[in-house]
């Protein structure tokens, strides 16, 4: 919950956007401004103080009690022209509050945490239970330090400017390893540990034996993602019990699934209790993953027979592939999400021209795959590739990702072994309607008129079928200096159907500094001033030119023209 406490007027009339805006996430706290940040402080997880930072500063000041337990406080102030992380940056998630309050209200965030300030990822943010000299490696890679990276599993980390050598080190394992005085030790979610268990068997029995065989076999807790067992075992007490010691959830599954599953120690007594051979093997390994220790009984020391079971798998981190659309070019037409995923990807994969656009965004430690032009599909393979070794990666393409761009051949290239994130972008033909008009205002198709990948012939049928139905058409890749004949091909054909008078918006390099634009009919295009940078949209019987823009009506009867 966030608390949100104001002073004046001004304060209470953003206070009011913020509440209504989130009116699940917040709380308004009335009465004296001192009494309403001390009940905040202690009854939410983040408090937004529309106060000057001086005040919130002496107000929280004898409230504070610890880095890990202190909430995360942002202050704004009376002109709403700034949302200041002052507490809890990191864990208090005040840094994300800040940005996330400055959009909302208008206000620049001011974020002074010295990671985010220059854009490397905090240790302690990367979501993984961590050990070790923290701040001292944080201050190593802040300093330019050499800090090197080493990682017992591949997991899809972040960015981090890592280098060979040096005194300092970031370790990634799930191994029960100590750290050194210059070392962090960050722990995946790498295991999985089926457990199985005989009705009323005692919480304790169930823990002591998973930490036993944690402990015997040089494996860390922190790094347990789940219990697995059958789904008859879901409110087994012994094994909701353990989880909830451990900090891990419950994942069951049906008999039928873990059957399905061989298993080196399959047993009769689960079989005839469950109906399957296995239930901690099984569970374990039903999505996959290493087998590291087989299943092991508990020990009880007044000789009756053991009540729990348990086994434990490692499984491969999934690689995170993200498709991500730049936009047209314009840096404001670049989305919020395509920011995060570009700055989340330790690996980018892109056309040179395209990453030079980004290149500013990137976070220190990104490894860039670029290459030039007529090379998509070794980009696709190399993206794919990289996820698949367990790497986050961006995949890079102008426009929309998904429209004649890279999210085809990716998508062709990736199987169901690694995790898919499409980041829609604004494409060239929406960017041209903006410009152009509303061309766009009813049914519209686009159509590519390169025939490098795909012969002329089906590009024709495509072409006439769009000038028989009256769609407005959007030619992208319409003519360069090797085919300089396709379009005004596809200009005749849509001629046939169409009138002289049809408008037509020629739009070249839309949203970028060249920008260029220029309405002009079907009969009066001169094809040469088209070029691979422009988008050509031809309008449909309907569109006409308004006030020098092109408008297609959106087809309803009330708008029909009366004459």
């Amino acid at each position: 919950m966030i608390g949100l406490i104001s002073a004046t007027a001004a304060g209470a009339a953003a206070r009011d956007r913020l509440a209504a805006s989130w009116p699940d996430r917040t709380r308004v706290y009335d009465g004296p401004v001192a009494d309403a940040v001390r009940r905040a402080f202690a009854e939410c997880d983040q408090l937004v103080c529309f106060l000057a930072t001086g005040a919130v500063v002496r107000l929280v000041a004898p409230l504070l009690s610890g880095k890990a337990a202190d909430p995360g406080v942002v202050c704004v102030d009376e002109a709403g022209r700034f949302a200041v992380s002052l507490l809890g940056g990191h864990g208090g998630g005040a840094n994300e509050l800040a940005r996330e309050v400055g959009e909302l209200l208008g206000a620049e965030p001011v974020v002074t945490t010295a990671t985010d300030a220059v854009g490397v990822p905090g240790l302690d943010t990367l979501g993984f239970p961590v050990e070790g000299n923290v701040a001292g490696v944080t201050r190593a890679l802040l300093d330019g330090e050499p800090v090197s990276l080493h990682a017992d599993l591949a997991w899809p980390l972040p960015p981090l400017p890592v280098t060979p050598g040096g005194t300092y080190a970031i370790r990634l394992t799930d191994r029960a390893v100590e750290h050194g005085e210059h070392e962090v030790v960050l722990r995946p979610p790498s295991l999985v540990v089926g457990v199985g268990a005989s009705r009323g068997a005692p919480v304790d029995e169930v823990l002591g034996l998973v930490e036993r065989v944690l402990r015997e076999a040089g494996l860390s807790a922190k790094s347990v993602a789940e219990l697995a067992t059958v789904d008859a075992k879901a409110a087994e007490p012994g094994i909701i019990g353990a989880a909830e010691r451990l900090g891990v959830p419950v994942v069951t599954y049906s008999a039928a699934e873990l059957a399905a599953v061989e298993v080196p120690n399959p047993s009769d007594a689960p079989l005839a209790a469950v109906g399957t051979p296995s239930v901690a093997e099984a569970a374990a390994l039903v999505r996959g993953g290493e087998l590291l220790v087989p299943k092991r009984k508990s020990g009880r020391s007044d000789g009756q027979p053991a009540m729990a079971t348990c086994a434990v798998v490692r499984r491969t981190a999934r690689g995170r592939l993200a498709v991500v659309g730049l936009g047209p070019g314009a840096r404001d037409l670049l989305t919020p999400r395509a920011k995060e995923e570009l700055r989340r990807a330790s690996v980018l994969v892109g056309l040179d021209q395209y990453v030079d656009q980004i290149r500013d965004l990137l976070r220190p430690g990104t490894r860039i795959l670029e290459s030039g032009l007529g090379a998509e599909e070794e980009r696709a393979r190399t993206a794919v590739a990289e996820a698949r070794r367990g790497q986050a990666v961006a995949l890079i393409g102008s426009g929309d990702a998904g429209v004649y761009a890279m999210a085809s051949p990716a998508l062709a290239e990736a199987s169901d072994d690694i995790d898919v994130v499409g980041v829609p972008g604004v494409t060239a033909a929406l960017a041209a309607g903006a410009i152009l008009g509303a061309p766009l205002g009813h049914d519209h198709v686009s159509i590519s008129l390169s025939d490098l990948h795909t012969p002329w012939e089906v590009i024709e049928r495509r072409v006439r079928a769009a000038a028989e139905a009256d769609i407005v058409v959007t030619f992208y890749n319409p003519r360069s200096r090797g085919r300089d004949w396709q379009l005004p091909k596809a200009l005749a054909i849509l001629a046939e159907h169409r009138e002289p008078t049809t408008p037509v918006g020629v739009v070249r390099n839309a949203s970028r500094p060249d920008e260029s634009s220029l309405l002009t009919t079907l009969a009066g295009l001169d094809p040469a001033v088209v070029d691979m940078m422009t988008v050509v949209t031809v309008g449909n019987t309907a569109t006409r030119e308004i006030a020098g823009r092109m408008v297609t009506p959106r087809g309803y009867r009330w708008q029909e023209d009366p004459k």
